[in-house]
């Protein structure tokens, strides 16, 4: 069970979310918070203070607390699934598998999955939707170990990763993320509906386990006017690396 600083924190998530507390608005004084909770200071300080650790909301010394951002981008400060995010926004994740097969894995394969070069793994396209409306392709490589229970979830499953963890016990616990922008190809177009060459946002990941185990890389291809990203940082906290382009 979730702590009641936590239970306040997501709340008010939530409410940044719906934008019941827009972007520059001030949050509520902590002894109004305190009362509406039913909660001492403390516990709605421990709450406030992990929302400023997110970048969500801006923090000065007897002064109440003004939002800074939203959680409509997809913030890489926490490893969530597209399900997850969807979620969190109030919107409907789907999923379809547009293609699935085995194949020998090749070298680009064994060094992100740490495995011999031929080893069968499983290559998923799926396309993801919000609300019905596509927005992203997934092209998606497994692990040899985790791909027969990948390979047994149906077609339309709209978490993959939830699906597995309830099947498996597997946790996707770190990501390694790298952002580019490409124009959409042929199949692309045909599968976002848009454009042929309309500018793709292209996030190239690797996910692994608490263990550091690999279980998927993907190349994910997102429609650019649906979804954007974002790092909330800070003089104590970057989550943003830099990388030459390859």
């Amino acid at each position: 069970m979730a702590a009641r600083h936590e239970e306040i924190a997501e709340e008010l998530r939530r409410a940044i979310d719906r934008e019941e507390y827009t972007v520059g608005s001030l949050l509520p004084a902590e002894t109004d918070l305190a009362a509406h909770y039913g909660v001492s200071r403390g516990t709605v300080r421990q709450a406030v203070a992990a929302l400023t650790a997110e970048g969500l909301i801006g923090s000065r010394q007897g002064a109440r607390r003004v939002v800074l951002a939203g959680r409509r981008s997809q913030s890489f400060a926490e490893l969530r699934s597209f399900a997850q995010w969807a979620r969190a926004m109030g919107r409907e994740a789907t999923g379809h598998v547009v293609a699935q097969e085995y194949r020998p894995a090749t070298a680009e394969d064994a060094v992100r999955l740490q495995l011999r070069e031929k080893t069968p793994v499983l290559h998923v396209l799926r396309v993801r939707g919000l609300d019905g409306e596509p927005v992203l392709l997934e092209r998606t490589v497994y692990a040899d170990w985790i791909s027969p229970a990948v390979a047994a979830i149906e077609p339309e499953c709209p978490s993959v990763t939830q699906r597995l963890y309830e099947d498996t016990g597997v946790v996707f616990a770190y990501g390694e993320h790298v952002i580019d922008a490409v124009a959409a190809g042929a199949q692309d177009a045909d599968l976002l509906g848009v454009r042929r060459t309309s500018p793709l946002l292209r996030v190239r990941r690797v996910t692994t386990t608490r263990e550091g185990r690999p279980v998927e890389w993907s190349d994910d291809r997102y429609r650019s006017d649906a979804v954007s990203f974002s790092v909330h940082n800070s003089i104590g906290n970057n989550a943003l690396a830099r990388k030459t382009a390859e």
